[in-house]
C-alpha cells in the first residue's frame, strides 16, 4: 500500500483509502468483514459523515479494539455553532472514540461561508474541539469551483483539508486543488469513480493517484469484495502510460455528452431546481443501490425535477451544452415527481 502525508496534518494515509456512503446499505456483521479487510490490506483512512444515516454506528462498532490502527474523518452539515457541537458530540459517540482525526464541514457551497465563518458559527465549535483535543485537524468538503476557490484563498489559514469530486471527467477543481496543496491543505477526491458511471475502476483510481493535486482518494466501498478490488488497484498506482491517457480521454468523449460534472454554471434555475443535486440523487438510486437514502434526500430538496417549465435557461449557460431539460424528464420519471 501506498501511503502519502495528508498535506500539514502530518497523517499517513493510504493512498486509495474508504469512503462510507455505500456502508449505510450494510449491516453490522457486513461492516465488521469490510473493516476486517481494510485492516488487511492497510487502507487506514475512514471517511464517514453525521449524514450518511447508520455508517457512523456501524463503523464504530467494527473499529473497537482496533480504533488506533485508523485515521477517523467524519463531516456535518450544520452551519451554526451550536449544532456543530451537537454533532460533534454524536459523532465521538457513535464512532466509539474520544477523538475524530479530521472533522469536515460538509458541502459547503458560497452562500453559507458567512454563518460557517462568523462568531456564533460552525467553524468555532470546530476550533473549540480541536482546541480541547476532541477532534485533531478541521477540513471541509464542496461541490463547486466557486466553493473550493474561496476555502482556498481565503481560509486556508483555519482549514487544513479540503474534499472535492475529481476524476477522469471530473478534473474542473483541478487547478485549485493544486493551489490548496502547494498552500499545505490536504487533498482528498471525492467520487473518484464519478458516482459509479465509470467502468474501468482500476483506470480511474490511477488516473487520480496520477494527479500531482490530490493527495488521496476515497472510493464508496460497501463489501469486503469492493475492498479487495480497490487495494489490488492500490499496487497499480504507477504513471499512465500513453495508451491509457488516450483511454481516457474516450471515456470524456463517451460520458460529456450526457454528463452533469456539477459545475454549477447552469444555475439558477427559475423555478429553484437544484439541478446538479437532482443528477446526483439519481444516480445514487441507479449506481449504488441506496434507493431509500437517495429517495428521502430527493423528498428533502425544495424543489423537484417535475417542477421544470421547459425554460431552457439553464441549457443555454451549460458549458457542457447539456441536454438538462430532458435530462430532468429522465429523473422525474425514476423518482415519480
Amino acid at each position: 500500500m501506498k501511503y502519502v502525508q495528508l498535506g500539514r496534518t502530518g497523517l499517513k494515509c493510504a493512498a486509495v483509502s474508504f469512503g462510507g456512503i455505500p456502508i449505510q446499505r450494510s449491516d453490522g456483521a457486513n461492516t465488521k468483514a469490510v473493516v476486517d479487510a481494510l485492516e488487511h490490506f492497510g487502507m487506514n483512512y475512514i471517511d464517514t459523515a453525521r449524514g450518511y444515516t447508520v455508517s457512523e454506528e456501524y463503523l464504530g462498532a467494527a473499529l473497537e479494539g482496533r480504533r488506533e490502527k485508523f485515521i477517523l474523518a467524519t463531516k456535518s452539515m450544520s452551519r451554526d455553532y451550536a449544532g456543530m457541537k451537537r454533532d460533534i458530540g454524536i459523532s465521538l459517540g457513535n464512532l466509539r472514540t474520544d477523538y475524530i482525526d479530521v472533522y469536515q464541514i460538509h458541502n459547503l457551497p458560497l452562500k453559507d461561508f458567512e454563518q460557517v465563518f462568523g462568531p456564533e458559527g460552525a467553524y468555532r465549535a470546530l476550533a473549540k474541539a480541536k482546541a480541547e483535543g476532541r477532534i485533531g485537524h478541521i477540513g471541509a468538503t464542496a461541490h463547486s469551483v466557486d466553493a473550493l476557490k474561496l476555502l482556498v484563498e481565503e481560509y486556508s489559514d483555519r482549514i487544513e483539508t479540503v474534499m472535492f469530486p475529481y476524476n477522469i471527467v471530473e478534473n474542473q477543481g483541478e487547478e485549485i486543488l493544486g493551489l490548496a496543496r502547494a498552500k499545505g491543505m490536504g487533498t482528498i477526491a471525492m467520487k473518484p469513480l464519478a458516482g459509479g458511471n465509470l467502468d474501468d475502476w482500476k483506470l480511474a483510481l490511477r488516473y487520480v493517484a496520477a494527479a500531482p493535486c490530490i493527495d488521496i482518494s476515497i472510493p464508496g466501498m460497501g463489501s469486503v469484495e469492493e475492498v479487495e478490488r480497490n487495494a489490488a488497484a492500490a499496487e497499480e498506482l504507477s504513471p499512465l502510460t500513453e495508451r491509457e491517457l488516450e483511454q481516457c480521454e474516450a471515456v470524456r468523449r463517451e460520458l460529456g455528452t450526457r454528463f452533469c460534472r456539477r459545475c454549477g454554471y447552469c444555475a439558477p434555475c427559475t423555478v429553484g431546481i437544484d439541478i446538479p443535486s437532482s443528477f446526483l440523487m439519481v444516480n445514487y438510486l441507479r449506481k449504488y443501490d441506496l434507493a431509500d437514502w437517495a429517495r428521502t434526500r430527493y423528498e428533502g430538496m425544495a424543489h423537484h425535477a417535475g417542477e421544470c417549465v421547459g425554460c431552457g435557461a439553464c441549457e443555454s449557460r451549460c458549458p457542457y451544452e447539456l441536454p438538462i431539460r430532458e435530462m430532468l424528464q429522465g429523473v422525474a420519471a425514476q423518482f415519480g415527481y
